[in-house]
């Protein structure tokens, strides 16, 4: 367990029925496979010990025996393994029976947790043979130990205070109020799941969503293990399901019909920091009994899937539902706004991607509105370092929109400026800055004039490394791509690329065009100012971006998980330094983001000090600089 990772697995057995000695030898074999690949905290199935489809043998004596031998060899072979696991078995307590999560640890039964919610619809007829285990709390002995037993049960990692468990089963989850509620109140982090649920058509995607949901709601990890081969299929059939989820995201799962381990890692720093942020997280442990354990914290290999494009969806058809939905927003947002000032849209037209989102945005807000594409007050101001490449796209833009677009070129008059302040020539960041003021002053100018509100260009990436002219492209009268971080910009504008034919040619010509401020001279023609050749690749600084801003979470943590995602395009000297840059940048431009115009929030992360982000401008980042080794 390094950086707050804890290393989880949910375990399908294979199972006899009403065998308990056969149904032991497949738990300790997947439990032994478990600790080969360093899990901490192992999740097996409801009533496994016995298989879930007993009915009336549940009763027997013989039965009872044979859990209680099998119980004593789980907990045998516990021993040096670091894993806590949780096993379901029925347990007999004070002449009742239950259907529990029996949790071991390294040859120590910690503590018993009963099942609450027992089913009697359908095909369920739990109570006829299980007591329910609400308001229980006390203690039993098992396996030759007096050890806790009751519902109200965290088991809390004696060296790690993030490290919270507790468990429900099954039908638990799926009740009005389930136990989790409650743990989670009573401050436990992870949610284990022992669950027997058998596979209906629609079935397994209702449960998804449950689960999905509730460790949202909880900001919470979530370990589903359920039932599989081996139970009887007289009248039900179970999946042997098996689900990790974390803070709302599902991060992994098994197939339908597959024994086996699911393996993942659950980052409980980051969920500890989401409570932290939230602070509406109430506590009450009143009534619970905290079960201290140890972890044996050497760590293992990360095993789970680190985007390197945190901020886009991982597949197309999700990528393309939310390209519709912020651009719905960006450009609704926008509408209001023009709706209620009774203004024209002003916008300059650089040929490059953030001025081309924000011009697509306009559109659909004209559209929204009724207005025509005529009232749309597009500007193009070419200066000394404007290059053949950009021009063209933006003829190319102006062409497949059907709009015009005003040509105003700023080389005289920024060389005028230039000679005023008497500047040295020298190509240095007043020549930069001049240019970028100079356009910033033509739209707001022309603003006034034509009863316009200018519309700002700059994304989230930019805000966040301060790549904008103080007053000059850092400001506008309404900022649409303000929350938008660069890498997500390509693909919405590769999206309305797609969905458009007519729009297809000219955005493709902006996708394919080198990000640059081109407020150098151009090279024959060509950009010479390139962006990311200046201050790095903006996938790295929006990795650094998203781990840091929407995580809060330490450099070296943010280092590693880098090196993983991009294994095999950047090396971890060379994401080292980037994440140097960003963090340097990050704190030395707060002035710029204290003074930002308005701009609709898109996602999680704002650097808005009117939402998400207040920091002291003298903040320093020393501390933050020592961690990244």
């Amino acid at each position: 367990m390094e950086y707050g990772f804890i290393k989880v697995a949910a375990a399908t057995p294979h199972i006899s029925v009403a065998n308990p000695s056969a149904n032991v030898k497949e738990i300790i074999k997947l439990m032994e496979q478990a600790d080969a690949c360093g899990v901490e905290l192992l999740v097996f199935p409801e009533l496994c010990v016995t298989g879930y489809t007993c009915g009336e043998l549940f009763l027997s004596d013989v039965l009872v025996h044979s859990v209680s031998n099998a119980l004593d060899k789980i907990c045998e072979a516990t021993v040096g393994k670091k894993a806590l696991v949780f096993v379901g078995s029925p347990v007999w307590n004070k002449a009742k029976l239950y259907s529990c999560a029996v949790a071991f640890q390294n040859g120590k039964v910690l503590g018993v947790v009963p099942k609450t919610a027992l089913p009697t619809y359908s095909e369920f007829y739990e109570l006829r043979h299980f007591t329910s285990g609400k308001n229980i709390l006390g203690s039993i002995k098992l396996c030759g130990q007096v050890v806790p037993f009751g519902t109200n049960i965290i088991f809390a990692a004696e060296n790690n205070d993030s490290v919270r468990i507790a468990a429900e089963i099954c039908e638990d989850m799926f009740i009005i109020s389930p136990p989790s509620n409650r743990h989670a109140q009573a401050g436990s982090s992870i949610i284990v799941n022992l669950s027997a649920s058998n596979e209906l058509i629609g079935k397994s995607d209702y449960r998804r969503t449950l689960i999905k949901s509730q460790s949202g709601r909880l900001s919470a990890g979530y370990i589903y293990a359920s039932a599989g081969s081996g139970e009887s299929v007289s009248d039900i059939i179970f999946s042997g399901l098996r689900i990790i989820a974390e803070n709302g995201e599902i991060l992994t799962e098994s197939q339908l019909f597959e024994s086996g381990l699911t393996v993942c890692e659950i980052d409980t720093q980051k969920l500890a920091y989401e409570r932290r942020k939230l602070n509406v997280f109430e506590t009450a442990s009143n009534g619970y009994c905290t079960v201290e354990f140890s972890f044996d914290e050497t760590g293992a290999e990360l095993v789970r899937r680190i985007s390197p494009l945190p901020f886009v969806p991982s597949d197309f058809k999700s990528v393309s539902s939310r390209a519709e939905l912020i651009l719905q927003m960006q450009s609704r947002a926008l509408a209001e706004r023009l709706k209620l000032t009774g203004l024209s849209a002003v916008i300059g037209v650089s040929g490059g991607l953030d001025s081309c989102l924000a011009l697509l945005a306009i559109l659909r807000s004209y559209k929204i509105l009724g207005r025509s594409k005529k009232d749309i007050i597009a500007v193009t101001m070419p200066g000394p370092g404007t290059s053949a490449k950009t021009v063209k796209n933006v003829s190319g833009l102006a062409a497949a929109f059907g709009i015009q677009i005003r040509n105003i070129p700023i080389m005289d008059a920024v060389e005028k400026h230039l000679k005023d302040i008497k500047h040295n020539g020298k190509k240095d960041t007043a020549y930069e800055n001049v240019q970028a003021r100079e356009r910033t002053q033509i739209l707001m100018d022309i603003a006034n004039a034509e009863k316009g509100l200018v519309v700002g260009t700059g994304d989230l990436s930019e805000n966040a490394l301060g790549w904008c002219t103080y007053n000059g492209d850092h400001m506008s009268m309404y900022a649409v791509n303000s929350s938008v971080p660069k890498t997500l910009v390509k693909y919405l504008v590769s999206y309305e690329a797609e969905r458009i034919e007519k729009y297809k040619e000219a955005l493709l010509a902006v996708l394919n065009t080198e990000i640059s401020p081109e407020l150098l001279p151009a090279d024959k023609g060509k950009i010479s100012q390139k962006t990311e050749n200046i201050i790095g690749p903006y996938e790295l600084h929006d990795f650094f971006l998203y781990y840091t801003v929407r995580f809060g979470q330490k450099p070296d943590k943010t280092l590693m998980l880098a090196v993983k995602a991009f294994e095999g395009k950047y090396d971890r000297e060379e994401i080292k330094k980037h994440l140097s840059v960003f963090i340097r940048r990050f704190f030395t431009n707060q002035f710029k983001r204290n003074c930002v115009p308005d701009g609709v929030k898109i996602g999680t992360i704002s650097l808005s000090p009117r939402g998400d982000w207040r920091m002291a401008t003298e903040s320093n980042a020393e501390e933050w600089l020592d961690t990244v080794k």
